[in-house]
């Protein structure tokens, strides 16, 4: 589907006309510089690269400056891909929050907040023991049973246990444009998206 690239920039809360406080996420979506065209013939597949973010000159390689350049267009820090984009677009071509409307539906992706080694109960939901009787006190959070001795006497792939919890790519799916700011290039989103402020995400309509 269709899209941008953005940052994003907080979350505040608004009120519609019923008085009812409604919390949002403000995200910079664009400019965003159409830096790749995929075609059919060349590339086996139809889709738009687009570039957002300025990078320096000194922190850019010379094949991501040499792939820019021909764009017209200097080096991006992000650079994402779009395939069945609903216009027809051309290297250089330059795409602005306006590309979205008001009241229309969002998929919002991106990385979540790394949140370090955490238990099971922070990571899976797990319940916990409850009550400490019987003598222990200090198994409250603990994860109980992961397998049997004697058969299968191990334990299987893929069980819920303690890690590392976070930092993973995460969609959240039908997010409503409440508000578009054209001159600052901002898009209002009604609740929250994932990962940490000046993030980037990848807004799909």
């Amino acid at each position: 589907m269709s899209g941008l690239i953005g940052k994003k920039i907080g979350m505040t809360s608004i009120f519609d006309e019923s008085g009812k406080n409604i919390p949002c996420t403000v995200i910079e979506a664009g400019p965003c510089i159409v830096t790749q065209v995929r075609s059919e013939a060349i590339d086996g597949y139809h889709a738009i690269q687009l570039g957002f973010d300025e990078k320096t000159e000194k922190s850019a390689t010379s094949a991501h400056k040499g792939h820019t350049k021909k764009a017209g267009t200097t080096p991006k820090i992000k650079l994402v891909e779009f395939q069945d984009f609903e216009q027809e677009l051309k290297l250089g071509d330059k795409i602005n929050v306006d590309h979205f409307e008001e009241g229309e539906f969002v998929d919002v992706s991106g990385i979540s907040k790394g949140k370090g080694f955490q238990g099971v109960v922070k990571r899976h939901g797990f319940a916990g023991v409850g009550q400490a009787t019987h003598g222990q006190h200090n198994r409250l959070r603990a994860p109980g049973s992961i397998g049997a001795a004697s058969y299968p006497a191990r334990v299987f792939k893929g069980m819920k246990m303690a890690g590392r919890m976070g930092g993973e790519k995460v969609k959240v799916l039908n997010l409503k444009v409440l508000k578009i700011d054209l001159e600052k290039n901002l898009l209002v989103v009604k609740g929250c998206v994932p990962g940490h402020n000046n993030s980037y995400l990848k807004i799909e309509k």
